[in-house]
């Protein structure tokens, strides 16, 4: 004698689709962030808040309490790190260190200074 199952054809097909919905979905949310993400970037690019390259997510200043090694005096420097001041023996400005050193002088910890400028 046949055995008869009350499971109708409307009942597969929802709990196949449920099943795929279920596997499928989070690729789907990581590739919507993914998209808005460059939206987001573009859109701010357009705005004149951003600018680097597009596409990328990560950040363009290194993580606080993270030793510095090297240390370049060209245009873009700021600060001057201690390590540097206690190189060249109390020199503590930029300007100073450029007049003595030279322009682009790179300074890097655990190497001799570089040849000074007349």
């Amino acid at each position: 004698m046949a055995r008869t199952t009350t499971t109708t054809i409307d009942e597969i097909v929802r709990t196949a689709i449920t099943d795929a919905m279920r596997r499928i979905t989070p690729a789907i949310q990581r590739q919507v962030a993914v998209y808005a993400a460059e939206e987001l970037e573009r859109s701010l690019a357009v705005n004149g808040a951003v600018s680097r390259r597009p596409g990328s997510l990560r950040p363009l200043r290194r993580a606080r309490g993270e030793d510095l090694t090297k240390w370049v005096a060209d245009r873009n420097a700021r600060r001057v790190p201690k390590f540097v001041i206690e190189m060249t023996g109390g020199l503590d400005t930029k300007k100073k260190i450029v007049a003595k050193f030279g322009d682009n002088a790179a300074f890097e910890k655990g190497r001799p200074l570089p040849k000074a400028v007349k």
